[in-house]
């Protein structure tokens, strides 16, 4: 049987590791180091993003993941041995790119269990563009 959308979101929740929102409130007080990657879409970004986040959206994510890469990202690009915590809307495109970052190398990737809405839900902080 193919595998679905969900199969692969499933798949990569197994393979990373996850922080919940207060932990993320908590890295961010004590992780000076700490990049946060919002992997939603632009228009997404837009309406509300954590503070500090870098968009960086998971179709482009490989490409400035990758140093050799013309479009990379040159934060991304150093951020190899940084702690890095992917988001999404729910949780889901970020496992995704949490496992991929984990699979290029970088050594310390979260992925936000519940995304920005898990986030905004709590009424932590969000920054609009």
């Amino acid at each position: 049987m193919p595998k679905t959308l969900m199969d692969f979101v499933a798949a990569a929740r197994e393979r990373v590791n996850h922080v919940s929102a207060d932990e993320l409130l908590e890295m961010r007080q004590s992780r000076d180091d700490l990049l946060i990657v919002d992997v939603r879409e632009e228009s997404e970004f837009a309406a509300g993003h954590i503070p500090g986040a870098r968009l960086i959206p998971r179709g482009t994510l490989e490409g400035a993941a990758d140093p050799a890469y013309p479009k990379r990202d040159p934060e991304l690009c150093k951020a190899r041995q940084r702690p890095i915590v992917v988001y999404c809307a729910t949780g889901g495109r970020s496992a995704m790119a949490a496992d991929t970052l984990q699979q290029m190398g970088f050594e310390e990737v979260y992925n936000l269990a519940g995304g920005f809405e898990n986030w905004a839900a709590e009424d932590l902080p969000v920054e609009e563009a």
